[in-house]
């Protein structure tokens, strides 16, 4: 009896021991099993940042037309206007008494004009005293009527929607005529700035059309996209000669009124690849700077090979050498093999794997 038990416990220990190593062999080649996949050719889309700066569509400066004192400032500092509204008074008194005196010497010279006339219709003068008195009426009328202007000049009014700057001037400061007193903006729509190198200018006219506008979209100073799109619209006659760089004029609708003159920022511009070699970039390892991925071979052996990155895109490469489109490349795993290993993999279409990530290309 004891025998027979002795027998069935060791056949149970053999069954476990053999139990045990089958899982551990199967949980080893799990383990061994890789993902990999090959590179792909798509036509893409590459970002390139460019520094900018931010303008108003129209700004320019109030400066006083007359001489004198500001009398009266009705609008404040940022505040928004309207066309025609009346910003500065300067003080109007001498400039009415001017026109009050040049109506009185317009009245008088009709007077007289028509006194002449009167006596010319009887031949009693001559048409050249009358020819005379016409021109000292006419002369009359342009006087005051340059009078009306200079006293219209003391009153400064927004020559179209804006937003005020701050004042240079106070209530009760003396301006001199051309005097600074502040600025306006019209920021319903903005003007970005940006200088392109000549190697990318000349890549941009090559791929886009005179009749196209390319998109771009501006990043702000505190790292945000603005939400509004612009497009390029013009580009600037001459190349700067020091810098190598010709500006480039980007315009951007701003209905919130969020952009104001004088802001900076980054212009993201959209630059086609055609038929551009794409790795995701967690295929690829860095040694020394230099980039490179693990190449399955034909008899499964993976191999280093360094690759030459040409653009960086959202979790893509575009490699420019080092790779073929029919090679197969480690997807995933690639700290746990070294040069010359022998894996088992499971293989991806690089299409499947390129839809899971961040895919900017079309």
């Amino acid at each position: 009896m004891m025998k027979k038990i002795l027998m069935l416990a060791g056949t149970c220990a053999l069954l476990w021991n053999m139990s045990c190593t089958t899982k551990k062999e199967e949980a080893k080649s799990e383990e061994t099993r890789f993902l990999v996949t090959n590179p792909v050719r798509k036509d893409t889309l590459f970002t390139k940042d460019y520094v900018c700066q931010i303008h108003s569509i129209r700004h320019i400066e109030l400066r006083a037309q007359e001489r004198g004192y500001i009398q009266k400032i009705y609008v404040d500092e940022g505040q928004s206007v309207k066309k025609g509204q009346l910003l500065f008074q300067i003080m109007p008194k001498m400039y009415e008494a001017e026109m009050e005196r040049a109506k009185a010497e317009a009245n008088f010279a009709e007077i007289e004009y028509q006194n002449t006339k009167t006596l010319a219709d009887g031949d009693v003068v001559a048409p050249n005293e009358l020819a005379m008195a016409k021109a000292k009426f006419d002369k009359a009328k342009a006087e005051l009527s340059l009078a009306q202007v200079h006293l219209q000049f003391t009153e400064i009014r927004a020559p179209f929607d804006g937003i005020i700057d701050r004042f240079h001037v106070r209530e009760g400061s003396f301006v001199d005529e051309g005097e600074l007193l502040s600025n306006l903006s019209d920021n319903s729509k903005m003007w970005v700035y940006y200088n392109v190198p000549e190697a990318e200018y000349l890549d941009y006219k090559s791929k886009v059309t005179s009749d196209e506008k390319a998109q771009v979209e501006l990043q702000m100073a505190n790292n945000q996209m603005f939400k509004y799109p612009g497009v390029v619209e013009t580009i600037e006659a001459d190349f700067n000669n020091e810098t190598g760089n010709i500006p480039f004029r980007a315009t951007f609708p701003n209905p919130d009124g969020l952009l104001r003159h004088g802001e900076t920022g980054n212009i993201h511009m959209g630059v086609p690849l055609q038929d551009a070699l794409i790795v995701p970039q967690k295929a690829t390892f860095e040694i020394l700077d230099k980039k490179y991925v693990y190449v399955v071979g034909d008899d499964d052996i993976v191999k280093t090979r360094e690759i030459t990155v040409g653009q960086d895109l959202e979790d893509l490469f575009v490699v420019t050498d080092g790779l073929k489109e029919n090679e197969k490349i480690l997807l995933e795993g690639i700290r746990k093999v070294r040069d010359n290993d022998k894996i088992a993999y499971e293989y991806a279409k690089p299409v499947q794997v390129i839809a899971q990530l961040k895919l900017p290309a079309e």
